[in-house]
This record gives structure tokens, sequence and C-alpha cells, in this order.
């Protein structure tokens, strides 16, 4: 079984970095639902140092991530807390989706939670919006020009792009499962049984290699990129405040490290 294996390399790293590691769950395509039979296992952290990391004069030129060699299937990395939340106010759709990721394999304290609850009140759709266009652009492209087409990429262009209509009919913050995301375009039908055919092979192993260009979902998303690239997007900038971020920060150094430093409850 794989958790067990996540667990105890999450339990080596607090052994062998001193550290706390406080949420870890699952990322990328087994957090998003579509995942191949020999998809690796992407498991993502956050974590703690001792307080008297955060003291030192070089704390900028320190790293920030602890990232473990990829071993057969199993790929785990993860960000120091501080780094986390000054990203979560910059509304990191990488960390926001770790934040809603279906397979959580550890949560220690209400620290995710709370992130979870200052990400509905501030994340800004503009930033969010911005991050997932520039991601499907990119990948279509790279993969997805031409008659034949890199198969499996289509769900790499989709899925932003499904993002960005999330952010744009105003449902906050962007959900990681895909199936929530094809609520985005339920007026067609068509595109959206053609989705799920792509997700069904995609789960039953078959390769998604290169193959011949699907004309409902090329013309589909054809249409999005080019409705983009006619203006700007029609989403608003949210400023997120500081302070509470910096009070959860400092909670959560009380809670984990307090006792051991005898600071007060």
């Amino acid at each position: 079984m794989t958790e067990p294996r996540i667990l105890a390399a999450l339990e080596r790293i607090e052994r062998e970095h001193d550290v706390r590691v406080l949420y870890a769950c699952e990322s990328g395509s087994r957090a998003w639902g579509f995942p191949s039979a020999d998809s690796d296992y992407d498991a993502r952290f956050l974590y703690l140092q001792r307080p008297e990391h955060y003291l030192a004069l070089d704390l900028e030129a320190r790293r920030d991530v602890i990232e473990l060699p990829i071993v057969d299937d199993l790929d785990v990395n993860g960000w120091d807390l501080r780094k986390a939340l000054l990203l979560l106010r910059k509304s990191n759709p990488p960390l926001l989706e770790w934040l809603d990721s279906p397979l959580v394999y550890l949560e220690r304290t209400g620290l995710a939670q709370a992130l979870r609850e200052f990400a509905a009140a501030h994340v800004s759709p503009l930033a969010c919006g911005h991050h997932y266009l520039r991601m499907a652009q990119n990948n279509h492209r790279g993969y997805l020009q031409g008659e034949r087409v890199r198969v499996k990429k289509y769900f790499y262009v989709l899925r932003p792009l499904l993002a960005v209509r999330w952010l744009e009919q105003g449902r906050g913050p962007v959900p990681t499962p895909f199936d929530a995301l094809l609520e985005t375009v339920a007026e067609r039908p068509e595109l959206v049984r053609c989705v799920r055919e792509l997700v069904a092979r995609k789960r039953s192993g078959e390769e998604l290699a290169e193959g011949p260009r699907i004309e409902v979902l090329s013309d589909f998303l054809e249409e999005e990129l080019a409705r983009h690239a006619a203006g700007e997007l029609a989403l608003a900038p949210r400023p997120a405040p500081i302070e509470p971020l910096n009070a959860l920060f400092l909670g959560a150094l009380r809670e984990v490290w307090g006792a051991a430093l005898g600071w007060p409850g």
C-alpha cells in the first residue's frame, strides 16, 4: 500500500530535518480524479521549523522546501509554512489545490482548516485566473497543435480553462476534483460526454499518447482561448491582509513548539 510509505517518508523527514509536518495530501492527477494506472503519487506537505530557525539573520537565504528523491512511483516534497503563508496571500493556485485535495494523508492541528477559511474569504479571482490561463495557453501551444496531438495533454489545457470559467461564474476558490469543474460546461452535454469518456480511458490504463485530434474538445479549447485572447479577464483583484497570516504563523509555532520552549499556552 502506498499510504504507509508516504507516512513513513514524512516521519523520516521530521526526524532528519527536525521539523514538524502539519499537513500532507495528494496532488496532481490522482487528486484531480483522472490518474493512469502508472501515475506517480505526488505527495505534498506543509512543515514548520523550530522557532529559532525563523529568527536567523540569513533567513531569506535558507531553503524553504524539502524534496525527497523520486523513488519508483513516489514523489514527496513540501513547503515551509512561512513560504506557504506568503504564497497563500498571493492566491497561489497549487497551494489552494493542496488544501482542497480529496486525498489527505495527514492533518495536524487546525492549521489547514484555518488556511482554507482564509482562502475562501481572500482568494483573488484575477490572480488565479491569470495562472490558469497561462497554463492552458502554454500547454495548448506545446502539445495540441495540428491534426495529431498528445491526447493526455487535453486534460492539462481543459482543466485550467474550466478553472477560469469557474472563477468567471463567481463560484469561489477553484475545486481540486476535476468532476466539479465540469459543472461549468453542463450546458454542453456533448462536451461533457466526450470528457467523461476520455477520463474513463485514462483511468482504465489506456496509454493516451499521440493520436488524432478530438474535434469536440479541440473546438471548445480553441473557442475559449480565442475568447480570452480578445480581452482582459473580467475578474476582480482581491488584496489579502497580512495580519491574519501573521497570527496563524505565531499560533502554529506556539501550538507545535510552545510546550518544549516553556511558552505560555
